[in-house]
C-alpha cells in the first residue's frame, strides 16, 4: 500500500503544484476535506479558501479558488482559478482588490458582473484568509 500520493494542481497559467504528498486537505464544497493515500474515488467542486499540503512532516499553504478536484487511491487532481503559494501572497494586493470588489458590488450591476465580482471577492478573501492566518 503506497503512503503517498501525487498532488497536481493546474491553473490556467501554469501546473502550480505536482509533488508527491502525504495528505492535502482542501475546501470543497461540501466542507472542508482530507485527502490521504487510498482513499475513494470522487469527484468534488473545489471553493475558494485554504489548501494544506501535508509532506514530509511539515505544511504548505496554498490560496485556491474556484475549481475541480479528482481523487483516486493515489492521485489528486485539482484544476482551479487561482492558487497561490502563502510566500507569493501579496496581502496589500489582495487587500486592495477585496476593496474594489466590495466597492463594485454598491453599484447597479447585472446579475453576470455581480458574479465576476463575487467570484472576485472571494479569490482577495482567501487570499487575505491564508496570508493572515499564518502570520
Amino acid at each position: 500500500m503506497a503512503n503517498t500520493l501525487r498532488l497536481e494542481i493546474v491553473t490556467p497559467d501554469a501546473t502550480v503544484y505536482s509533488e508527491a504528498v502525504d495528505m492535502v486537505t482542501l475546501p470543497a464544497v461540501e466542507g472542508q476535506m482530507g485527502v490521504l493515500p487510498q482513499h475513494v474515488r470522487l469527484m468534488t467542486q473545489l471553493v475558494p479558501g485554504e489548501l494544506i499540503v501535508s509532506k514530509d512532516g511539515h505544511e504548505d499553504f496554498l490560496a485556491v479558488g474556484e475549481g475541480l478536484v479528482e481523487v483516486t487511491n493515489d492521485h489528486v487532481s485539482i484544476v482551479t482559478n487561482m492558487a497561490i503559494s502563502i510566500e507569493n501572497i501579496d496581502e496589500a494586493a489582495a487587500e486592495e482588490a477585496r476593496q474594489r470588489a466590495a466597492a463594485r458590488l454598491k453599484e447597479k450591476l447585472s446579475s453576470e458582473e455581480v458574479a465576476s465580482v463575487n467570484a472576485s471577492l472571494a479569490r482577495s478573501l482567501a487570499q487575505l484568509h491564508v496570508k493572515r492566518r499564518h502570520h
